[in-house]
């Protein structure tokens, strides 16, 4: 049943003895004072159906610990520890001195308990709601777009250890799939299989036994009625299989592929974790946090969490959904491609985002922009004058013209001749760089996109640069709750206090006073 807390202050209360210790202006002076406001029960009365059993932890202490915890970068037996010990997580979550906090394993069960929930974002949304009363956001027509690599929870796995434990999951979940012959390896002892790893030719024929292993066991149960979890583990053997290897040099033999494949998977404890590279020698593994940010009161509009390897153009125009019409986006040329900036024009939106530089087929040569293209006619004419006509896929091939041309020494190398492609988008990247080259928006970038920078560094920060869980879902809502603790601190830095039933910002004149009734009441 859903625990509450108790409105009487017992002798040892924390907030009773001890506030004045608690400096005002922190999240744990504001905690104290508003929790009951910024987290009420109503907030958590669908987790908890039955009005029977042992009374959880209430949910504005669980919620205001849950958000320090994220403010403070700890774990969950670090905030424990927090919880039991330090005075001004006592008094912001409305404890007794003497109260021995919860169980570490107490947050594990929260987080459960939200993320199976029809809204399992509800803090981020409950501080979301507050930013709304405020209307700090009123009439803010910025919002910066960027985004930041998070190395994941696990281990990176190579081809045979990903067999491996793959074929092992689903011996031990499928039951008839233990009952397949297997002959490479003894899936039920620990480690890697015994091999000559210096050996190229045994390294080939353990990989070889492997996956035909692994291929015996999915021909097994391809006609067994699979749950939701077996279904998942046999799904990620057949990706393992493939994925890696190609066919050997004989009918049934596999050997390891010299290419990487798309959207690879990197291990079979986390299979949503990605491999991304940074630059030619810096690279991570792991997943992607996506903000935007309103850059004058830095405020984190949204957030979204993704593989490692996810394009961030669709994931920050998705970020703008449900906005009105009219925002300036600043952003870098992450979100500068032609189909990014073609769906904000399309939601109505002003684009202050980096151009992407072209490359050069030949250095300090022709690029795209020497070209002359006339959309409406199909054709390309190159710095020479030679004049093609655009396939329907994009390409202006010039071909034989190239071969005697007086400046194909500064257009291509190709010894068939110049290729340009088109995009279906190319007059919107023409533009884009013509903006950014004479400087449109220079001015709004310099000023207003170094907040959203700044707010990707306390993202960051106290180690949070490493993700906790495993898996899209769980990280999601990790990274919710940071983004609720820092806005809620951001907004405590902008004046944020209780004035009756209004949240207003104290320290900000002429935002306008809104109701600060909840949405969450039943």
């Amino acid at each position: 049943m859903q625990g509450r807390s108790d409105p009487n202050r017992r002798l040892l209360d924390a907030a009773a003895l001890c506030r004045e210790l608690v400096p005002d202006g922190s999240v744990y002076a504001f905690l104290a004072d508003h929790r009951g406001e910024l987290f009420p029960d109503a907030l958590f009365e669908d987790l908890f159906v039955s009005g029977r059993g042992r009374p959880s932890v209430p949910g504005e202490v669980i919620a205001s610990a849950m958000v320090l915890k994220e403010l403070e970068g700890l774990s969950d037996r670090q905030a424990a520890d927090a919880l039991r010990c330090d005075i001004r997580w006592k008094v912001a979550c409305g404890l007794a001195l003497d109260h021995p906090g919860v169980h570490y394993t107490v947050f594990t069960y929260w987080r459960g308990r939200l993320l199976s929930s029809e809204r399992p974002e509800r803090i981020r949304e409950a501080i979301g709601a507050v930013i709304d009363a405020t209307g700090v956001l009123t009439g803010k027509r910025r919002r910066a777009l960027d985004s930041t690599l998070l190395d994941d929870a696990v281990a990176t796995q190579d081809t045979v250890t990903q067999l491996v434990s793959a074929v092992r999951r689903v011996r031990r979940v499928v039951p008839e799939a233990a009952a397949v012959t297997v002959a490479a390896h003894d899936y039920d002892a620990s480690g890697k299989p015994v091999c000559a790893w210096d050996d190229p030719d045994a390294k080939a024929a353990l990989v070889n036994g492997l996956v035909n292993d692994a291929l015996s066991i999915i021909d097994a149960v391809r006609h067994v009625e699979l749950d939701d979890q077996q279904a998942d583990a046999v799904g990620l053997l057949a990706l393992v299989a493939a994925q890696d290897v190609e066919p050997g040099d004989t009918e049934g033999t596999w050997r390891i592929a010299q290419r990487v494949a798309p959207d690879r998977v990197i291990s079979t404890v986390d299979p949503d974790a990605r491999h991304m590279h940074k630059s030619v020698s810096e690279y991570r593994d792991g997943y992607k946090a996506h903000i935007a940010v309103e850059p004058e009161t830095g405020i984190i509009t949204a957030s979204a969490l993704t593989p490692a390897n996810a394009a961030d153009g669709p994931t920050g125009v998705a970020m703008l959904t449900g906005e009105q019409p009219g925002l300036q986006v600043l952003a870098d040329s992450a979100y500068g491609s032609g189909e990014t900036r073609a769906a904000l024009r399309q939601a109505s939106h002003h684009q202050a985002i980096k151009a992407i530089p072209l490359r050069r087929a030949v250095p300090d040569g022709f690029d795209r922009d020497d070209f002359a293209i006339d959309h409406a006619a199909r054709t390309a004419t190159c710095p020479a004058g030679h004049t093609v006509t655009i396939a329907a896929k994009g390409a202006a091939t010039f071909g034989a013209r190239c071969r005697d041309c007086p400046l194909r020494e500064r257009c291509t190398t190709a010894k068939r001749g110049r290729v340009l492609n088109i995009s279906e988008h190319d007059a919107e990247l023409v533009e884009a760089r013509r903006a950014w080259h004479d400087g449109d928006h220079a001015d709004d970038y310099k000023r207003w996109r170094p907040m959203v920078e700044r707010s990707i560094a306390w993202l960051v920060a106290r180690g949070r640069r490493r993700v906790r869980y495993r898996g899209i879902a769980r990280n999601q809502q990790g990274l919710s709750v940071r983004v609720a603790a820092i806005n809620l601190r951001r907004l405590i830095n902008l004046g944020l206090t209780r004035d009756g039933p209004h949240w207003i910002l104290a320290n900000c004149v002429g935002l306008t006073r809104f109701a600060g009734q909840s949405d969450y009441a039943a």
